[in-house]
């Protein structure tokens, strides 16, 4: 049977700069796209879950991880470039704080339940990467999800449930089971994975591959298994 659309599983986090650009090309192909419908799903992943619950300032968690700054701040230059080119404005300024994020895999989980898991996932990157608001802290929390209509007692409720909490260290699990070890990672009709921040053409080769063709129309033809003309 034929699909009628090509589904996207996306597993990245919030913390990811390179997520951020991947997330802006997918979406720079599904607007060239012609073919069958796109349906997204993301799913969580943790690049660092031991950040403490107060977070790291920036040269600390830059220190801890690669044992300089000059390199790391080097890096960066590069994201900022490749962010401007998807109108993307990345901020590591000292005021950027790195955050343990799996609270707000916790939130982007009841989110999805809720329908607006990919435009909760937009708010937070640029939240995190430009606006360099510090994301551990339940109060900003709050104020975000006051946006999409959440009270404060609502989001407070979701930070503190271990059982969603545990809903989404399964899930991480999960994939990491399945081998993706590197975010962002697409995983297109459960059978191609796209691992990294592709450019839109390497998307759209994947798309056109899982759907080479859609019919827009249909007039009279021969079909080659009946023989009827």
């Amino acid at each position: 049977m034929q699909n009628d659309k090509i589904k996207i599983d996306i597993v990245s986090d919030v913390a990811c700069p390179w997520c951020y650009v991947g997330k802006k090309r997918l979406e720079k192909a599904i607007e060239q796209w012609k073919g069958l419908p796109i349906e997204i799903e993301w799913h969580p992943f943790q690049l660092d879950a031991n950040i403490p619950k107060e977070g790291l300032d920036r040269d600390t968690y830059l220190m801890n991880k690669f044992g300089n700054l000059e390199g790391p701040l080097e890096m960066t230059k590069r994201l900022v470039d490749n962010g401007k080119e998807e109108g993307i404005t990345f901020n590591f300024g000292p005021e950027w704080r790195a955050v343990n994020t799996l609270s707000l895999h916790q939130l982007l989980h009841v989110a999805g339940e809720e329908g607006f898991k990919d435009a909760l996932k937009e708010r937070f990157m640029k939240a995190y990467f430009d606006e360099n608001l510090h994301l551990n802290k339940p109060e900003i929390l709050m104020d975000i999800m006051k946006e999409f209509g959440w009270s404060k007692e609502k989001t407070n409720d979701i930070l503190n449930d271990d059982a969603i909490a545990y809903t989404v260290k399964q899930e991480i699990a999960h994939y990491q089971q399945r081998g993706v070890n590197s975010v962002p990672f697409f995983i297109i009709n459960d059978t191609y994975g796209i691992s990294g921040a592709q450019p839109a053409s390497t998307f759209l080769e994947a798309f056109g591959q899982v759907a080479p063709l859609t019919i827009l129309s249909e007039g009279d033809h021969c079909d080659p298994t009946t023989g009827i003309c």
